[in-house]
């Protein structure tokens, strides 16, 4: 690997300071990377817009064919990928082998979607005039991609930018930058033209600044916080840029007393312990009804006890470090803060050990509306548990947040399911289903998780511009 940055073609960056990348299961120091800011962001914005020129003239199946060459090159360098993906950002090697296929995926799904862009013919209000929809590349694309996903959040940005006839300049996370570096290299490795593709990886100010504020740079896609989304849209005003924000999220997993529990509890521990919780989709807040309450905490401590937490390369691991002390403290508060509150303990709610971001997957009890961590995005490994009632209990429960990226509704009951759904405000819903993320399918959330879709035919769009034309004959 170059570890370096990647502009114009070129690997660079040697004589810049470097960034740390540490093992957050060890602590160990695994690479440095050049730390780049606002001279370098410029740098890669004018290799895009350059090559914006040509790249978006080339036809869908031409770029079909690299991103098809992408697919496999992925797939092919899968074991490294994953290696490297568990060292930097600690999830366990099962997970990180199965994010880069779902991480592959995305390219050979937008690989096939490229040759699905289609105009329109309008019908005409004058016979001397012919109605057209053309649709055109937007321009270059600035993608802002989190640590928690390194791979799967970067490639659901490229895949259809890069179908669109769009460049694109990558700002990766400095916790997590060296799976964005690999694939970028193997993307080289494809034949995409220099300047196609760039990565700067430093300064997030001084980058992010010089992405937001440049008029060259007519659409940014960004996962991440809610409260640096709202930053880059005041930003990205300023050049009136397309935004797509794929941001916070607060979870609401929804147990009725008819629920299939075997396939509850499953859920449950699918959604909330994957990545040690560090998803934006994973539940963060669980309400099961009163007659199942204590039956469905009995049925899911018995089945996180069989959790093992440890270093991510070993064998049969379930639960990985946290990505950073900072993570850690944080979990450690939002469990103090529900305890002190008069939630009961149930499993877990410490560190196993002082060596490592490791935290004990947690079941806490009798959670209620007050304690922090049934209002903020813990992002770690507990589960508290709420009692409710009644359907509308559970529904006004689920809406009081400011927050509607996803939410689980386990449910027998076609009309149950189907009024709790239509209730809630969420952009995403798994009904009886832990894990409904999907290429082929629109991800994204309501209110202040977000705006803009990625993923299925629908996250092309968000590349596109449309233009109407009218022809006088």
């Amino acid at each position: 690997m170059h570890n370096l940055l990647y502009i114009d073609g070129e690997w660079t960056g040697e004589a810049l300071e470097k960034l740390l990348v540490h093992n957050p299961a060890t602590g160990e120091l695994i690479s440095e990377v050049p730390k780049g800011g606002k001279k370098e962001a410029v740098a890669a914005i004018e290799a895009a817009d350059d090559a914006f020129k040509i790249w978006s003239k080339t036809t869908a199946f031409e770029r079909a064919k690299l991103l098809k060459r992408f697919y496999e090159l992925m797939i092919e360098n899968e074991t490294e990928l994953a290696e490297l993906m568990t060292s930097e950002m600690g999830k366990p090697l099962s997970e990180a082998r199965g994010e880069v296929h779902y991480a592959a995926n995305y390219i050979e799904w937008y690989a096939e979607e490229a040759k699905r862009v289609y105009g329109e013919t309008i019908p005409t209000h004058d016979s001397n005039k012919r109605l057209q929809l053309w649709k055109k590349p937007v321009g270059v694309v600035a993608a802002i991609t989190p640590w928690n996903f390194p791979a799967a959040m970067l490639t659901r940005k490229m895949g259809p930018a890069l179908a669109a006839g769009c460049t694109i300049v990558i700002k990766p996370s400095s916790e997590t930058p060296l799976t964005a570096i690999k694939l970028v290299q193997l993307a080289e490795e494809a034949g995409f033209p220099k300047g196609v593709i760039n990565i700067v990886i430093g300064s997030s100010s001084e980058i992010g600044e010089a992405l937001l504020l440049d008029s060259r740079v007519r659409k940014v896609t960004f996962t991440g916080s809610t409260e640096v989304g709202k930053i880059l849209m005041k930003q990205g005003s300023e050049t009136i840029k397309k935004l797509s924000l794929e941001l916070g999220g607060h979870a609401p997993i929804i147990v009725l007393d008819d629920a299939d529990i075997n396939r509850a509890v499953a859920g449950t521990i699918a959604s909330k312990f994957r990545n040690s919780g560090q998803t934006c989709v994973c539940g963060n807040r669980i309400y099961v009804q009163s007659k199942i309450y204590n039956k469905f905490i009995d049925l899911l401590t018995e089945r996180v006890r069989e959790l093992k937490v440890g270093n991510g390369m070993a064998e049969g691991v379930n639960i990985g470090p946290l990505i950073n002390k900072a993570g850690v403290e944080k979990v450690s508060t939002h469990v103090s803060d529900a305890l002190e509150k008069g939630a009961q303990l149930v499993y877990g709610g410490k560190q196993p050990s002082e060596k490592g971001n490791y935290y004990l997957p947690t079941i806490i009890k009798d959670a209620t509306n007050d304690m922090l961590m049934m209002n903020e995005e813990t992002f770690g490994p507990v589960a508290p548990i709420q009692k409710f009632e009644t359907i509308d209990e559970v529904v006004h429960l689920a809406n009081d947040t400011p927050f509607g990226l996803a939410a689980y509704v386990f449910t027998e009951s076609i009309s149950n399911g189907t009024r709790i759904i239509e209730e809630i405000d969420f952009g995403i819903v798994g009904w009886n289903d832990g894990a409904p993320s999907a290429v082929q399918a629109p991800f994204g959330g309501l209110k202040e998780s977000g705006l803009g879709r990625e993923g299925g035919h629908q996250g092309m769009d968000e590349f596109l511009e449309m233009q109407y034309v009218s022809i006088g004959i």
